[in-house]
């Protein structure tokens, strides 16, 4: 399954009333690091199909859901799960990081 893309107006349904856990890559498009990590968002996406939603939301064309939610920097993967942010990483991380931080959201 390909990653989904979350906006200001999908996210209270898609994110925050979803069954399973989901990954949100906050991101823009002028943003080096965070296009260093959209392949492995992907990939994410891929590997954890059907135990989580892996998706992005452009932070440029979504500013009222990135100011909510306090993203002030970006790439900014944030995992929420019954509705609220329970973890979240700033920065280019490397897929074993954002592998345990989902592995995690999913144990807990």
């Amino acid at each position: 399954m390909a990653e989904a893309v979350f906006t200001d107006q999908n996210f209270p349904q898609d994110v925050l009333k979803s069954g399973v856990p989901v990954v949100v890559d906050f991101w823009a498009p002028w943003c080096g690091p965070c296009r260093m990590v959209s392949p492995t968002i992907e990939e994410l996406a891929k590997e954890y199909a059907g135990k989580v939603v892996v998706g992005k939301m452009n932070v440029d064309e979504n500013t009222n859901t990135a100011g909510q939610f306090g993203v002030m920097s970006i790439p900014t993967v944030m995992i929420f799960k019954n509705g609220k942010p329970v973890k979240s990483v700033i920065g280019a991380q490397g897929k074993e990081a954002y592998k345990k931080m989902i592995d995690e959201a999913l144990a807990a």
